[in-house]
Order: C-alpha cells, then sequence, then structure tokens
C-alpha cells in the first residue's frame, strides 16, 4: 500500500491563504518555492488550488493555479508554536507571496498560539511509545548475532547505525517497530568480534496504524528474540514484562486508540504522525 500524502489539516496547521491576482502557472510558484518549509522547529506544507480540477495538490510544471495556502504544523514532539516561531512563518510566506502578486492572509498570532497550546495538551497526554528491553542473561552477544536472529523476522538495516527496523506494509511510512543496540558496536569492522548485552524493542504508538497489528508484532518479536538470544525481558525502566504486564499494556493500548480516535487523530493516519513527529 502507498503511504497517503501528508495534506495541510485545519485540525493541526495554522493556514494562510494567498490569493493572486490572476492564476499562476506552476513553473512560475515552483520558481518563488522557499528554499526550507520549517519556522523554528515547525515544518509547513503549501499546496495550490488547480484551476481545472479545483483539488488542493503541491504544485507541479504544467497545472494552472487559482489560490495557494501554506499551513504551519501548530504542535510536534518539540511542543507547541510559539510567536518567534509563527513570526518566521510569516515572514517567510510574505517573501513566497511578493513576487507571485498574492494578497496574504494570516490567522491572528494570539489565536494561533492559543490553539497550538491547546492541541499540545492533547498530543502530550496521548502519546506512548513503548519499549522492550532485551537483556543478556549470560555475557554479550556478538553483533553478527543479533542481525542473523533479526533478519529472520522481518527486520532490516535502518537509517542510522545500531537501529534495525520491520518495515510497514505502506510505502515510505514509520516502520512498524525498531530494534535499537549500541551505535558504535554497529559501526564495527566486524561484526563478529563487536559485542552487546542490551538492546531495545521499540513500537510508535501513534505512528502506526492499529490495522497492522504492532502490538502483537511487539510481543512476538520480542519474545522470539529473547528465546533465540536467552534474554530476560524488561521495559525501559527495567521492571520484568511478564504475561500479566502485557495485558496490562495491552488495556492501557486499546484505551489510548479509542482516545486517538475520539480526536479525530487516530493512530497511523497522515495528520497524527505529523502531529506526533
Amino acid at each position: 500500500r502507498v503511504a497517503a500524502v501528508p495534506r495541510i489539516d485545519a485540525r493541526i496547521d495554522a493556514v494562510a491563504r494567498l490569493l493572486p491576482e490572476a492564476p499562476l502557472s506552476g513553473e512560475t510558484v515552483l520558481a518563488h518555492w522557499p528554499p526550507s518549509r520549517r519556522a523554528g522547529g515547525k515544518p509547513f506544507l503549501i499546496e495550490a488550488c488547480n484551476t481545472v480540477s479545483l483539488a488542493w495538490e503541491t504544485p507541479v510544471a504544467g497545472q494552472a493555479y487559482g489560490e495557494l495556502r501554506a499551513g504551519l504544523l501548530l504542535a510536534n514532539r518539540l511542543g507547541p508554536v510559539n510567536e518567534i516561531e509563527y513570526s518566521e512563518f510569516v515572514q517567510v510566506i510574505e517573501r513566497f507571496a511578493e513576487p507571485l502578486g498574492a494578497a496574504a492572509e494570516f490567522p491572528d498570532m494570539l489565536d494561533v498560539v492559543s490553539q497550538a497550546r491547546a492541541l499540545d495538551r492533547i498530543a502530550v497526554h496521548h502519546d506512548a511509545q513503548l519499549a522492550m528491553r532485551l537483556t543478556a542473561r549470560q555475557g554479550q552477544w556478538p553483533v553478527s548475532w543479533i542481525l542473523q536472529h533479526a533478519a529472520r523476522h522481518g527486520f532490516v538495516d535502518g537509517p542510522v547505525p545500531g537501529r534495525l527496523i520491520l518495515p510497514s506494509r505502506e510505502d515510505e511510512a514509520p516502520p512498524v517497530l525498531a530494534l535499537v543496540f549500541d551505535a558504535q558496536a554497529a559501526l564495527a569492522d566486524d561484526p563478529d568480534q563487536s559485542w552487546v548485552s542490551e538492546m531495545s524493542l521499540v513500537f510508535d504508538v501513534p505512528q502506526t496504524p492499529q490495522a497492522e497489528q504492532p502490538f502483537n508484532a511487539w510481543c512476538a518479536s520480542g519474545q522470539a528474540l529473547a528465546i533465540a538470544l536467552d534474554a530476560d525481558v524488561n521495559d525501559d525502566e527495567g521492571r520484568p514484562l511478564n504475561a500479566g504486564a502485557f495485558s496490562l499494556i495491552r488495556e492501557d493500548l486499546d484505551g489510548l486508540y479509542a482516545k486517538l480516535a475520539e480526536f479525530e487523530l487516530p493512530a497511523g493516519s497522515p495528520a497524527t504522525r505529523r502531529l506526533f513527529s
């Protein structure tokens, strides 16, 4: 499955409108495209309304656009948008709009900051990243052994050393699970001669759709690796994880999924992934 494209969404974005005097070609819009689409720690998206289909899309050459809009993410895991970030966003969009001959309309800063803080409170109370710590019972494991056993359960190399991932079935979507161990050990020339005694199996709840059954994958992968590598299984605070603990975690997780859906931010949706990034 192809991952859904992130779109401007009034639930999580402060949206500015750009109104040109006449339709603009995609080439003209792209010629003035901002070099960076970030304001401080917050990314923003730009979309344009196609004059033929009337659909909002990322501008492309060969099309004409009657209106544009820019959406600044109100909150992410770095916190809510502040006045400085919003001011920077306004300046960038004004510089973008001027050569296009477009009038830019922005929501009031106080309203944006207030909305951002309210959204951040929701996000903070409904965020979760589950970590299962696997610790060698006897000695250490060679990195080659970890790679071998992880590969049997579908893990592949991640973007950084010491991070293996279980990919999603969606193209370009976040991984379902990550298996994390010492980066220095992962960088060693000979994985047979590099050793670790601990690793963590991590599951980012808001980033992964419930339909992917990531909790089941987390439990199954963790237990299989623990058996294969002769490891103790604990949470990230060192408390043993047993059948009873997994049952309680599942109950909490089902409650969290329900709450996210209640806020119209279901786990794994494009808007939720942007908010919990």
